[in-house]
């Protein structure tokens, strides 16, 4: 059974830094990409950051110089260190896993991440 278990989310004010984890079971991440989206209210989900088929990380332009993307391959863990956070950051974080050639796609539950003063 593949799961996804987000945890580290939080109320933070401006400028503060938060670090989510995603602690993966069931699958490898050698054969997904896999990565952070998250999805404020009334609006759609967004890609945030993701670590490619050629293992590169990619990361949206709305947070590039202030989130990092990382894994600890031996704990099967994600991570998104977010620094600098903005009120325009606050919605819900998704880890998903995206498989490279098959059709098969998992979600974490979601942890909110809230940033206000």
């Amino acid at each position: 059974q593949v799961q996804l278990v987000e945890s580290g989310g939080g109320l933070v004010q401006p400028g503060g830094s938060l670090t989510l984890s995603c602690a993966v079971s069931g699958i490898t991440f050698d054969m997904y990409t896999m990565g952070w989206y998250r999805q404020a209210p009334g609006k759609q989900r967004e890609k945030v950051s993701w670590l490619t088929l050629n293992r590169e990380i990619s990361v949206a332009e709305s947070v590039k110089g202030r989130f990092t993307l990382s894994t600890d391959s031996a704990k099967n863990t994600l991570y998104l260190q977010m620094n600098n956070l903005e009120p325009e950051d606050t919605a819900v974080y998704y880890c998903n896993a995206d498989h490279h050639f098959m059709a098969k796609q998992y979600w974490g539950q979601g942890t909110q991440v809230t940033v206000s003063s």
